[in-house]
């Protein structure tokens, strides 16, 4: 076991952030030049900018554009250092937090901590579902998603069968909140526009989209009309969207969906994706766990009105990991809740503020986009002053979530380089990041494999062991 220097060198306040997300990043830029040291611990080498993750996934942009590494960024941060490590333990009494690298344990001492470990996917208690349908949360799903899209075509355009031709090119993807809504448009897009005329013994235009969703609706958070707005849009582009449809089982060939009448039916397809729900990092299991800290059923943590968990007025936690009504799980929350944190930091420092004097946290709702296809999007924004929202969809919303989203893309050259893919991606054919590798493809079920064996040899060691344990109190 290694610590890290902040265990033995106190001249300064201790600031240890976990998580490089949005909420992350901003805590740590906001303290640039407070007089504290501030570790950032992270699982990944790279700060994710996850909405755009599904452009990877159908091969409009390459997966750097959205991913900078976290040290570049930070690097003329002198005050801060970037450790590579996933957090497994907090100790809220002895202010330590535990992160393991390989073989490696790492502990990082801290005075003040910003919890912004951000969420996972959720398959709602169904985690054999991930080997058959992968999330949409990191660079590697996105990569294996890609392989799987475009290795379903090649897989087809080397059948004759034509049922095996239609259950390859037949693409599911459950969840119908923004990330479904963007990914199945573009699946219907690639097949429709970048694919056509490309392979011989197969249409790709043939290619089947479906968007499923146990809900009544698409998109709900935006409300019916914006919703049914896309709903229509996506049709036009061929998806078939079913609403009202749960998924109660998957297997590697397709999928069991159950109506709302209770009746099952079966869906023949190799490609599917899961966009339906997230589960919050397991640290607000170890903080409830100490504490009266309380979980919601995503496993967020129900914080005070400061972001702190009760009785540790120096432990915030934000971004997708708290829950705080009026806040919803996007990456304004998360930018939000980290300046908010680190503002209570450098207010206590200069200021002399107790905890008892930190105004609540308020969230300023900056409204919400989706994009649904090229020249296509929907856009809610609230009126300042007034409970009502500005509604709009179409080139308008789309010209507005581009611009969003480049504001918020850490990098010059990374903007560059994603206004270039762009263009070319939604004034041709073309797309530019379309090669794929078979470990991106298989790494999945090779991990799972070592994942398997590994547990094995451990049991057998374990019944060896216990084995000659019973042999010698024999003896």
């Amino acid at each position: 076991m290694t610590s890290s220097p902040a265990t033995s060198l106190r001249r300064r306040r201790q600031v240890v952030i976990i998580g490089s997300g949005f909420g992350g990043l901003f805590a740590a830029q906001r303290l640039k030049k407070a007089d504290v040291d501030v570790t950032l611990i992270a699982k990944t080498t790279h700060h994710l900018f996850q909405p755009m993750l599904y452009q990877v996934a159908t091969g409009i942009i390459a997966e750097g554009e959205i991913a900078p590494a976290t040290r570049v960024v930070l690097r003329k941060q002198k005050n801060t250092r970037v450790l590579l490590g996933e957090v497994f333990d907090i100790d809220l009494k002895t202010q330590v937090v535990r992160s393991q690298l390989l073989e490696r344990v790492t502990e990082t001492a801290y005075d003040d901590l910003i919890i912004a470990a951000g969420a996972d996917q959720s398959y709602f208690g169904n985690d054999h579902f991930a080997e058959y349908a992968p999330g949409m949360k990191t660079i590697d799903h996105a990569l294996e998603l890609r392989g799987r899209i475009l290795g379903a075509f090649e897989q087809a355009e080397l059948s004759d069968d034509p049922a095996e031709q239609q259950k390859l090119l037949t693409f599911v993807v459950i969840g119908a909140g923004p990330t479904g809504v963007e990914l199945a448009g573009q699946i219907a897009e690639m097949s429709e526009k970048t694919l056509k005329g490309a392979f011989r013994n197969i249409d790709p235009t043939d290619a089947k989209v479906i968007l499923l969703d146990a809900s009544p609706a698409v998109l709900p958070p935006f409300g019916p009309k914006l919703g049914e707005k896309a709903k229509r849009r996506l049709e036009s582009l061929g998806v078939d969207v079913q609403l009202g449809a749960m998924v109660t089982d998957l297997d590697y060939d397709g999928l069991t969906v159950k109506e709302k009448d209770g009746s099952t039916r079966r869906i023949e397809s190799q490609c599917k994706v899961w966009s339906a729900g997230v589960q919050a990092s397991s640290l607000g299991k170890v903080l409830a766990d100490q504490s009266d800290t309380r979980l919601d059923r995503a496993g967020r943590v129900q914080v005070g009105p400061d972001l702190t968990i009760p009785g540790h007025p120096n432990v915030f936690v934000v971004g997708d990991m708290m829950a705080v009504d009026g806040v919803p799980g996007v990456a304004q929350g998360a930018i939000q809740g980290g300046r908010y944190a680190a503002d209570a930091i450098l207010a206590e420092m200069r200021k002399g503020q107790t905890p008892d004097q930190r105004k609540p946290f308020s969230y300023f709702d900056k409204g919400s986009m989706a994009t649904v296809s090229r020249f296509s999007a929907v856009m809610q924004v609230p009126i300042p002053g007034t409970s009502k929202k500005f509604e709009t969809e179409g080139y308008i919303a789309w010209l507005g979530w581009l611009a969003l989203h480049l504001v918020y893309l850490v990098g010059f050259r990374n903007r560059l380089n994603t206004i270039i893919n762009w263009f070319f991606a939604f004034n041709s054919r073309g797309r530019t990041q379309l090669a794929v590798t078979e470990q991106q493809v298989y790494a999945r079920s090779a991990l799972t494999e070592l994942s398997y064996l590994e547990r094995l040899r451990l049991a057998e060691a374990a019944k060896a062991e216990e084995g000659g344990q019973q042999a010698n109190d024999a003896g």
